[in-house]
């Protein structure tokens, strides 16, 4: 009696999308359209930032190089076109080193002071106790407020025989002018602390929700004393919060022209006349567009600046920690 095997059935393809697998679609390529799908969602932002940013700072760059004024706005187009003279004159016949050096020093300071004042004040409010959330936000009311408002009541306390001057004449100090003279940068410099600080706390803040509770009882469990618990477990994690928190702190110093107008009027006093008042007055009161055009791509580079060591810090901050992870 002859026995005939069984022949073997042919082995299905399980691979997914195979032709013989059961029940399953056959694979569709996926076309151009749909590969470049995620950035047609980029378009709305893209337009937007076109129109708001790029367009207005092509015009800025175009109208520097122009002798625009008010007897060439009419037909600006047809400007006669000066070169690099805008530029020369900003920093030969004008007072633009002045206002550099004042915009520069003025936003150091306010960022060096505010820094700790509200990387301390984030520490006080980072554990539990009863208020904590009245604390945090009165923690925040310098900031929220506008700065027109902060400027105006600023300008209030700050006149002659107002609440400042008999605050301080109580302790036998006699100021002088708190809007005039030199003493004006200092006033300048102290509303810009009590307006920017919080801005500090918050991202200190956000920077102490990231350290971890383990390490904290892992210190404690070792007898680490505050400062050296605050040295080593606490700043290292705070390390790039502070250093955004000092280069936003900076460019916003840097731009200020709420505060400053507000307080002390156009003209300014020379002591007080930083880069933003001073593009304002040369364009609105002196009508030379121009050349205010070309103080404001100084600024503009002014900000670039340090806005690119940054970046550049933190791209090769995270290069060294990828070579790290390998």
């Amino acid at each position: 009696m002859t026995t005939t095997e069984p022949t073997a059935a042919p082995v299905a393809d399980r691979t997914p999308g195979g032709s013989n697998a059961p029940g399953a679609r056959p694979a569709r390529r996926r076309g151009v359209a749909e590969r470049g799908r995620p950035f047609w969602m980029l378009v709305p932002g893209g337009l937007l930032m076109t129109f708001v940013i790029v367009v207005p700072l092509a015009l800025a760059f175009y109208i520097s190089f122009v002798d625009l004024d008010q007897y060439t706005i009419r037909d600006w187009v047809q400007a006669p076109f000066v070169g690099l003279a805008n530029y020369v004159e900003a920093v030969r016949s004008t007072a633009l080193a002045h206002a550099v050096w004042l915009s520069v020093s003025q936003a150091v300071l306010v960022s060096l002071v505010t820094l700790p004042i509200g990387v301390a004040a984030a520490l006080a409010t980072q554990n539990r106790f009863r208020g904590r959330a009245v604390v945090r936000s009165v923690f925040l009311v310098p900031y929220i407020l506008p700065a027109f408002v902060v400027a105006t009541v600023w300008r209030t306390m700050m006149h002659p025989d107002g609440l400042l001057d008999h605050v301080v004449g109580s302790v036998g100090i006699d100021v002088g002018l708190w809007l005039n003279g030199p003493t004006s940068f200092w006033s300048l410099v102290l509303v810009q602390c009590w307006s920017t600080w919080p801005f500090a706390y918050l991202l200190a803040l956000a920077g102490l929700q990231s350290v971890d509770t383990e390490v904290h009882e892992a210190a404690a469990l070792d007898g680490a004393l505050w400062w050296t618990k605050l040295r080593y477990v606490v700043f290292p994690y705070l390390r790039g919060s502070v250093t955004l928190a000092l280069v936003i702190s900076f460019l916003h110093n840097v731009n200020a022209f709420t505060v400053p107008y507000v307080l002390f009027g156009v003209p300014a006093p020379h002591d007080v006349e930083v880069l933003p008042v001073l593009t304002y007055v040369t364009s609105f009161q002196s009508f030379r567009f121009g050349l205010s055009a070309a103080m404001a791509v100084v600024s503009l580079a002014l900000v670039a600046i340090p806005l690119f060591l940054y970046l550049r810090a933190v791209r090769l901050d995270t290069g060294s920690d990828a070579r790290a992870r390998r």
